[in-house]
Protein backbone atom coordinates (compact mmCIF):
# COMPACT_ATOMS: atom_id res chain seq x y z
CA UNK A 1 0.00 0.00 0.00
CA UNK A 2 1.76 3.51 -1.08
CA UNK A 3 0.51 6.70 -0.20
CA UNK A 4 0.39 10.34 -1.10
CA UNK A 5 0.18 13.41 0.97
CA UNK A 6 -1.21 16.95 -0.07
CA UNK A 7 -0.90 19.83 2.34
CA UNK A 8 -3.41 22.10 2.11
CA UNK A 9 -2.61 25.96 2.75
CA UNK A 10 -1.65 29.22 1.09
CA UNK A 11 -0.04 30.22 4.29
CA UNK A 12 2.23 26.79 4.23
CA UNK A 13 3.10 28.32 0.64
CA UNK A 14 4.02 31.58 1.45
CA UNK A 15 6.12 30.17 4.57
CA UNK A 16 3.95 31.82 7.18
CA UNK A 17 3.41 28.74 8.68
CA UNK A 18 5.87 25.87 8.56
CA UNK A 19 4.57 22.49 7.51
CA UNK A 20 5.54 20.47 10.16
CA UNK A 21 1.99 18.01 9.11
CA UNK A 22 3.83 16.03 6.34
CA UNK A 23 7.10 15.08 8.54
CA UNK A 24 4.48 13.37 11.48
CA UNK A 25 2.29 12.06 8.97
CA UNK A 26 5.19 10.60 6.86
CA UNK A 27 6.88 8.88 10.25
CA UNK A 28 3.69 7.63 11.15
CA UNK A 29 3.22 6.04 7.70
CA UNK A 30 6.11 4.49 7.82
CA UNK A 31 5.75 3.11 11.22
CA UNK A 32 2.83 1.29 10.02
CA UNK A 33 4.36 0.06 6.88
CA UNK A 34 2.86 2.29 4.39
CA UNK A 35 5.08 3.38 1.54
CA UNK A 36 4.72 7.21 1.09
CA UNK A 37 5.66 8.21 -3.08
CA UNK A 38 4.72 11.83 -3.26
CA UNK A 39 4.18 14.77 -1.22
CA UNK A 40 3.13 18.28 -1.96
CA UNK A 41 1.61 21.85 -1.07
CA UNK A 42 -1.12 23.09 -2.63
CA UNK A 43 -2.38 26.68 -1.62
CA UNK A 44 -5.88 27.26 -1.06
CA UNK A 45 -7.15 27.21 -4.56
CA UNK A 46 -10.12 24.59 -5.73
CA UNK A 47 -8.99 24.53 -9.53
CA UNK A 48 -5.55 23.76 -8.27
CA UNK A 49 -6.15 21.28 -5.31
CA UNK A 50 -8.68 19.34 -7.55
CA UNK A 51 -5.54 18.75 -10.35
CA UNK A 52 -3.61 17.31 -7.16
CA UNK A 53 -6.34 15.20 -5.96
CA UNK A 54 -7.04 13.94 -8.90
CA UNK A 55 -3.09 13.18 -10.36
CA UNK A 56 -2.78 11.32 -6.40
CA UNK A 57 -5.74 9.08 -6.97
CA UNK A 58 -4.28 8.21 -10.22
CA UNK A 59 -0.81 7.10 -9.35
CA UNK A 60 -1.82 5.95 -5.33
CA UNK A 61 -3.31 3.84 -3.21
CA UNK A 62 -3.46 6.36 -0.73
CA UNK A 63 -4.20 10.00 -0.46
CA UNK A 64 -4.24 11.63 2.67
CA UNK A 65 -4.60 15.51 2.84
CA UNK A 66 -4.00 17.92 5.88
CA UNK A 67 -5.73 21.48 6.21
CA UNK A 68 -8.27 23.10 4.78
CA UNK A 69 -11.38 21.24 7.09
CA UNK A 70 -12.23 24.31 9.00
CA UNK A 71 -14.97 26.65 9.26
CA UNK A 72 -13.63 29.46 7.12
CA UNK A 73 -13.83 30.52 3.11
CA UNK A 74 -11.12 29.34 2.16
CA UNK A 75 -11.21 25.58 3.76
CA UNK A 76 -12.21 23.98 1.08
CA UNK A 77 -10.61 20.68 1.23
CA UNK A 78 -13.70 18.56 2.07
CA UNK A 79 -15.35 20.11 -1.06
CA UNK A 80 -12.79 19.64 -3.94
CA UNK A 81 -11.44 16.08 -2.85
CA UNK A 82 -15.19 14.79 -2.47
CA UNK A 83 -16.27 16.60 -5.52
CA UNK A 84 -12.90 15.19 -7.30
CA UNK A 85 -13.63 11.23 -5.58
CA UNK A 86 -17.47 11.91 -6.82
CA UNK A 87 -18.69 11.72 -3.04
CA UNK A 88 -21.23 14.15 -2.19
CA UNK A 89 -21.09 15.72 1.44
CA UNK A 90 -24.27 15.18 3.74
CA UNK A 91 -24.60 16.31 7.08
CA UNK A 92 -23.39 13.99 9.78
CA UNK A 93 -25.37 14.26 13.17
CA UNK A 94 -23.06 13.37 15.79
CA UNK A 95 -20.86 15.83 14.36
CA UNK A 96 -22.78 18.22 14.53
CA UNK A 97 -24.01 17.67 18.20
CA UNK A 98 -20.38 17.82 19.25
CA UNK A 99 -20.12 21.12 17.51
CA UNK A 100 -22.82 22.80 19.16
CA UNK A 101 -21.16 21.32 22.63
CA UNK A 102 -18.24 22.76 22.02
CA UNK A 103 -19.70 25.85 21.25
CA UNK A 104 -22.34 25.91 23.90
CA UNK A 105 -23.37 29.75 25.60
CA UNK A 106 -21.07 31.05 22.56
CA UNK A 107 -22.58 31.92 19.03
CA UNK A 108 -22.52 29.24 16.88
CA UNK A 109 -22.58 30.19 13.13
CA UNK A 110 -23.44 28.53 9.70
CA UNK A 111 -19.57 28.39 8.69
CA UNK A 112 -18.95 26.67 12.07
CA UNK A 113 -21.95 23.95 11.30
CA UNK A 114 -20.14 23.56 7.59
CA UNK A 115 -17.83 21.58 9.34
CA UNK A 116 -20.00 18.86 10.26
CA UNK A 117 -20.73 17.77 6.41
CA UNK A 118 -18.94 14.76 5.48
CA UNK A 119 -18.84 12.45 2.07
CA UNK A 120 -21.74 10.22 2.24
CA UNK A 121 -20.39 6.82 3.63
CA UNK A 122 -17.23 7.86 5.44
CA UNK A 123 -16.03 6.56 8.37
CA UNK A 124 -15.77 9.59 10.89
CA UNK A 125 -12.56 10.49 13.02
CA UNK A 126 -13.74 12.05 16.18
CA UNK A 127 -11.58 15.89 16.68
CA UNK A 128 -10.86 15.58 20.30
CA UNK A 129 -9.31 18.56 20.42
CA UNK A 130 -10.91 21.06 17.98
CA UNK A 131 -13.82 20.98 16.24
CA UNK A 132 -13.66 19.97 12.76
CA UNK A 133 -14.06 16.07 12.34
CA UNK A 134 -11.84 13.88 9.97
CA UNK A 135 -13.08 11.18 7.84
CA UNK A 136 -11.61 8.49 5.36
CA UNK A 137 -13.53 6.75 2.75
CA UNK A 138 -13.28 4.72 -0.83
CA UNK A 139 -13.67 5.93 -3.67
CA UNK A 140 -14.95 3.40 -6.90
CA UNK A 141 -11.95 2.87 -8.47
CA UNK A 142 -10.84 1.57 -4.72
CA UNK A 143 -8.45 4.15 -3.35
CA UNK A 144 -8.54 5.11 -0.15
CA UNK A 145 -8.57 8.90 0.99
CA UNK A 146 -7.89 9.96 4.50
CA UNK A 147 -8.62 14.05 5.65
CA UNK A 148 -7.32 15.19 8.67
CA UNK A 149 -7.33 19.02 10.05
CA UNK A 150 -4.01 21.08 9.98
CA UNK A 151 -3.34 22.45 13.39
CA UNK A 152 -0.44 19.84 14.88
CA UNK A 153 -2.45 19.56 17.93
CA UNK A 154 -5.27 18.64 16.37
CA UNK A 155 -4.04 16.15 13.87
CA UNK A 156 -1.92 14.28 15.75
CA UNK A 157 -3.68 12.52 18.49
CA UNK A 158 -6.68 11.79 15.32
CA UNK A 159 -4.10 10.46 12.92
CA UNK A 160 -2.72 8.26 15.98
CA UNK A 161 -6.09 7.30 17.16
CA UNK A 162 -8.05 6.80 14.32
CA UNK A 163 -6.56 7.35 10.91
CA UNK A 164 -3.80 4.96 10.94
CA UNK A 165 -6.30 1.98 12.74
CA UNK A 166 -7.84 2.58 10.25
CA UNK A 167 -5.33 2.13 7.05
CA UNK A 168 -3.83 -0.91 8.96
CA UNK A 169 -7.35 -2.53 9.40
CA UNK A 170 -8.09 -2.46 5.73
CA UNK A 171 -4.71 -4.08 5.16
CA UNK A 172 -6.13 -7.34 7.05
CA UNK A 173 -3.07 -7.61 8.69
CA UNK A 174 -0.82 -6.14 11.73
CA UNK A 175 2.13 -4.15 11.44
CA UNK A 176 4.58 -3.61 13.78
CA UNK A 177 7.45 -1.48 14.14
CA UNK A 178 10.99 -1.46 17.00
CA UNK A 179 13.21 1.19 16.76
CA UNK A 180 16.73 0.90 16.80
CA UNK A 181 18.45 4.00 18.09
CA UNK A 182 21.86 4.52 17.86
CA UNK A 183 24.54 7.27 19.12
CA UNK A 184 28.22 7.46 17.86
CA UNK A 185 27.77 5.63 14.52
CA UNK A 186 27.26 7.45 11.15
CA UNK A 187 23.83 6.33 9.16
CA UNK A 188 26.25 5.32 5.81
CA UNK A 189 28.78 3.52 8.39
CA UNK A 190 25.56 1.41 9.93
CA UNK A 191 23.64 0.70 6.44
CA UNK A 192 27.28 -0.82 5.50
CA UNK A 193 27.20 -2.88 8.69
CA UNK A 194 23.81 -4.15 8.16
CA UNK A 195 22.95 -4.44 4.21
CA UNK A 196 21.88 -7.81 4.10
CA UNK A 197 19.04 -7.16 6.59
CA UNK A 198 17.92 -4.40 5.04
CA UNK A 199 17.38 -6.38 2.07
CA UNK A 200 15.03 -8.24 3.53
CA UNK A 201 11.77 -7.79 2.32
CA UNK A 202 9.68 -8.58 5.58
CA UNK A 203 10.25 -7.74 8.12
CA UNK A 204 12.21 -4.76 6.81
CA UNK A 205 15.40 -2.80 8.19
CA UNK A 206 15.47 0.85 7.38
CA UNK A 207 18.53 3.58 8.46
CA UNK A 208 17.14 6.82 9.04
CA UNK A 209 19.33 10.16 9.85
CA UNK A 210 18.47 11.98 13.09
CA UNK A 211 20.45 14.99 14.09
CA UNK A 212 23.47 14.10 15.57
CA UNK A 213 22.26 10.43 15.61
CA UNK A 214 20.45 7.27 13.78
CA UNK A 215 18.29 4.83 13.82
CA UNK A 216 17.26 1.65 12.77
CA UNK A 217 13.57 0.56 12.42
CA UNK A 218 12.55 -2.61 11.77
CA UNK A 219 8.72 -3.12 10.30
CA UNK A 220 7.04 -6.61 10.34
CA UNK A 221 3.85 -7.73 8.52
CA UNK A 222 2.31 -10.47 10.06
CA UNK A 223 -1.54 -11.83 10.33
CA UNK A 224 -1.78 -10.71 14.36
CA UNK A 225 0.69 -8.56 16.33
CA UNK A 226 2.13 -10.74 18.14
CA UNK A 227 3.53 -12.70 15.24
CA UNK A 228 4.67 -9.51 13.19
CA UNK A 229 6.43 -8.43 16.79
CA UNK A 230 7.94 -12.50 16.94
CA UNK A 231 9.22 -11.91 13.41
CA UNK A 232 10.82 -8.21 14.35
CA UNK A 233 12.79 -9.59 17.65
CA UNK A 234 15.65 -11.85 15.76
CA UNK A 235 16.30 -8.52 13.48
CA UNK A 236 16.43 -6.33 16.47
CA UNK A 237 18.84 -9.14 18.32
CA UNK A 238 21.19 -8.91 15.44
CA UNK A 239 21.21 -5.12 15.01
CA UNK A 240 22.21 -5.21 18.81
CA UNK A 241 25.04 -8.03 18.78
CA UNK A 242 26.35 -5.98 15.05
CA UNK A 243 26.47 -2.39 16.58
CA UNK A 244 26.90 -3.01 20.44
CA UNK A 245 27.29 -0.53 23.15
CA UNK A 246 26.61 2.14 20.14
CA UNK A 247 22.51 1.13 20.48
CA UNK A 248 21.13 3.26 22.81
CA UNK A 249 17.68 2.05 23.51
CA UNK A 250 14.85 0.51 21.85
CA UNK A 251 11.35 2.24 21.29
CA UNK A 252 12.69 5.11 22.75
CA UNK A 253 12.77 8.69 22.04
CA UNK A 254 15.81 10.19 23.06
CA UNK A 255 19.49 9.86 25.05
CA UNK A 256 18.25 12.04 27.79
CA UNK A 257 15.07 9.56 28.02
CA UNK A 258 17.61 6.40 28.44
CA UNK A 259 19.79 8.15 30.79
CA UNK A 260 16.77 9.35 33.21
CA UNK A 261 15.35 6.20 33.11
CA UNK A 262 18.90 4.04 33.59
CA UNK A 263 19.53 6.52 36.47
CA UNK A 264 16.21 6.14 38.05
CA UNK A 265 16.38 1.72 37.70
CA UNK A 266 19.78 2.05 39.79
CA UNK A 267 18.97 4.81 42.21
CA UNK A 268 21.61 6.79 41.06
CA UNK A 269 21.85 10.82 40.34
CA UNK A 270 23.95 13.40 38.53
CA UNK A 271 24.16 17.00 38.52
CA UNK A 272 26.01 19.27 35.69
CA UNK A 273 28.52 21.83 35.26
CA UNK A 274 28.34 23.81 31.71
CA UNK A 275 30.12 26.24 29.95
CA UNK A 276 29.69 26.24 26.06
CA UNK A 277 26.22 24.70 26.48
CA UNK A 278 24.49 26.81 28.34
CA UNK A 279 22.03 25.00 30.24
CA UNK A 280 21.26 22.44 27.62
CA UNK A 281 22.51 19.08 28.98
CA UNK A 282 20.49 20.29 32.24
CA UNK A 283 16.99 21.22 29.83
CA UNK A 284 17.49 18.13 28.50
CA UNK A 285 17.75 15.52 31.43
CA UNK A 286 14.90 17.84 33.24
CA UNK A 287 12.80 17.90 30.30
CA UNK A 288 11.95 14.40 30.76
CA UNK A 289 9.31 13.43 33.33
CA UNK A 290 10.95 11.65 36.72
CA UNK A 291 13.85 13.88 36.19
CA UNK A 292 13.48 15.27 40.02
CA UNK A 293 14.47 11.80 41.24
CA UNK A 294 17.86 11.47 39.11
CA UNK A 295 19.13 15.52 38.83
CA UNK A 296 20.18 17.36 41.45
CA UNK A 297 21.66 20.38 40.10
CA UNK A 298 23.18 22.42 37.10
CA UNK A 299 25.39 25.31 37.32
CA UNK A 300 26.17 27.42 34.34
CA UNK A 301 29.89 28.83 34.62
CA UNK A 302 30.83 30.93 31.82
CA UNK A 303 33.33 32.84 33.21
CA UNK A 304 36.53 31.50 34.49
CA UNK A 305 36.18 33.24 38.44
CA UNK A 306 32.79 31.57 38.34
CA UNK A 307 34.11 28.20 37.93
CA UNK A 308 36.24 28.74 40.21
CA UNK A 309 33.89 30.46 42.94
CA UNK A 310 31.15 27.77 42.23
CA UNK A 311 33.21 24.90 41.42
CA UNK A 312 36.36 25.00 42.67
CA UNK A 313 38.05 25.31 39.67
CA UNK A 314 41.99 26.26 40.49
CA UNK A 315 42.86 29.20 39.42
CA UNK A 316 46.64 27.63 38.76
CA UNK A 317 44.63 24.98 36.40
CA UNK A 318 42.61 27.84 33.94
CA UNK A 319 46.21 29.91 33.87
CA UNK A 320 47.97 26.69 32.79
CA UNK A 321 45.65 24.53 30.59
CA UNK A 322 42.76 27.47 29.95
CA UNK A 323 39.25 27.13 30.06
CA UNK A 324 39.10 24.78 27.09
CA UNK A 325 40.60 21.76 28.46
CA UNK A 326 41.10 18.53 29.65
CA UNK A 327 42.18 19.41 33.06
CA UNK A 328 39.33 22.36 33.62
CA UNK A 329 36.66 19.85 32.49
CA UNK A 330 37.74 17.67 34.96
CA UNK A 331 37.72 20.27 37.70
CA UNK A 332 34.19 20.99 36.80
CA UNK A 333 32.97 17.15 36.83
CA UNK A 334 34.46 17.22 40.23
CA UNK A 335 33.42 20.65 41.87
CA UNK A 336 29.84 19.61 40.49
CA UNK A 337 29.85 16.59 41.98
CA UNK A 338 31.49 17.10 45.34
CA UNK A 339 29.05 19.88 45.92
CA UNK A 340 26.01 18.54 44.81
CA UNK A 341 26.47 15.28 46.40
CA UNK A 342 25.33 13.37 43.28
CA UNK A 343 26.38 10.07 42.02
CA UNK A 344 27.49 11.34 38.76
CA UNK A 345 29.18 14.90 37.98
CA UNK A 346 29.30 15.81 34.29
CA UNK A 347 31.67 19.25 32.84
CA UNK A 348 31.52 20.63 29.65
CA UNK A 349 33.87 23.00 28.28
CA UNK A 350 34.53 24.33 24.56
CA UNK A 351 34.58 26.58 21.82
CA UNK A 352 30.42 27.16 20.21
CA UNK A 353 31.83 29.94 18.03
CA UNK A 354 31.77 31.07 15.28
CA UNK A 355 34.23 33.55 17.12
CA UNK A 356 36.49 32.76 19.67
CA UNK A 357 38.82 29.58 17.83
CA UNK A 358 42.61 29.87 17.82
CA UNK A 359 44.75 27.60 16.03
CA UNK A 360 45.60 24.93 18.91
CA UNK A 361 41.94 25.39 19.87
CA UNK A 362 40.03 25.99 17.03
CA UNK A 363 35.99 26.18 16.84
CA UNK A 364 34.47 23.15 17.46
CA UNK A 365 36.77 21.63 20.40
CA UNK A 366 35.08 20.52 23.40
CA UNK A 367 36.16 18.80 26.57
CA UNK A 368 33.70 16.67 28.34
CA UNK A 369 34.35 14.78 31.92
CA UNK A 370 32.52 12.48 33.98
CA UNK A 371 33.52 11.96 37.45
CA UNK A 372 31.60 9.25 38.78
CA UNK A 373 33.32 8.50 42.81
CA UNK A 374 35.68 5.73 41.05
CA UNK A 375 37.77 8.40 38.93
CA UNK A 376 37.33 10.48 35.61
CA UNK A 377 36.50 9.87 31.94
CA UNK A 378 37.10 12.67 29.20
CA UNK A 379 35.92 12.94 25.83
CA UNK A 380 37.34 15.37 23.11
CA UNK A 381 35.19 16.35 20.11
CA UNK A 382 37.04 17.79 17.34
CA UNK A 383 35.70 19.55 14.89
CA UNK A 384 35.05 17.02 11.91
CA UNK A 385 33.62 18.98 8.35
CA UNK A 386 32.57 22.24 8.12
CA UNK A 387 31.06 24.40 11.06
CA UNK A 388 27.35 23.81 11.32
CA UNK A 389 26.72 26.61 13.84
CA UNK A 390 26.27 26.83 17.93
CA UNK A 391 23.19 25.09 18.34
CA UNK A 392 24.28 21.64 16.44
CA UNK A 393 27.59 21.98 18.51
CA UNK A 394 25.83 22.54 21.59
CA UNK A 395 23.66 19.91 20.22
CA UNK A 396 26.31 17.35 19.76
CA UNK A 397 27.94 18.58 23.07
CA UNK A 398 25.12 17.81 25.22
CA UNK A 399 24.34 14.48 23.45
CA UNK A 400 28.06 13.17 23.62
CA UNK A 401 27.85 13.95 27.70
CA UNK A 402 24.53 12.28 27.69
CA UNK A 403 26.57 9.01 26.32
CA UNK A 404 29.18 9.12 28.41
CA UNK A 405 26.76 8.72 31.11
CA UNK A 406 24.66 6.28 29.92
CA UNK A 407 27.68 3.90 29.03
CA UNK A 408 29.28 4.31 32.90
CA UNK A 409 25.27 2.87 34.39
CA UNK A 410 25.47 0.46 31.58
CA UNK A 411 28.98 -0.73 32.12
CA UNK A 412 30.58 0.42 28.28
CA UNK A 413 33.33 2.25 30.58
CA UNK A 414 36.51 2.72 28.60
CA UNK A 415 34.67 2.68 24.82
CA UNK A 416 33.09 6.27 25.24
CA UNK A 417 36.14 7.54 23.18
CA UNK A 418 35.79 5.16 20.45
CA UNK A 419 32.46 6.90 19.93
CA UNK A 420 33.02 10.19 19.08
CA UNK A 421 35.91 8.85 16.54
CA UNK A 422 33.74 6.06 15.06
CA UNK A 423 30.81 9.01 14.27
CA UNK A 424 33.41 10.89 12.71
CA UNK A 425 34.18 7.48 10.59
CA UNK A 426 31.05 6.80 9.64
CA UNK A 427 29.63 10.12 8.97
Amino acid sequence: MNAEIISVGTELLLGHTINTDTAFVARELSSAGVGLLYSCTVGDNPERLKAAVELALSRSDVLITTGGLGPTGDDLTKETVAAAAGKKLVLHEESLRRIEEYFKGRVLGETQKKQAMLPEGCTVFRNDCGTAPGCGFTTDAGKRVVMLPGPPFELIPMLKNYAIPYLTQAENAAIVSRIVRVFGLGEGYVAELIDDLCACPNPTAATYAKEGEMFVRVTARAADEAAAEAMCEPVVRELQKRLGGFVYGLDVESLEETVVKELAARGKTVATAESCTGGLLAKRITDIPGASDVFHMGCVTYANEIKTMLLGVPEETLRQYGAVSPQTAEAMARGIKERSGADYGIGITGVAGPGGGTEEKPVGLVYLALCDGDGVKIREMRPAGRYRGRGYLRGMAASNALDMIRRSLQGLGGVEQAAYSQMKKGG
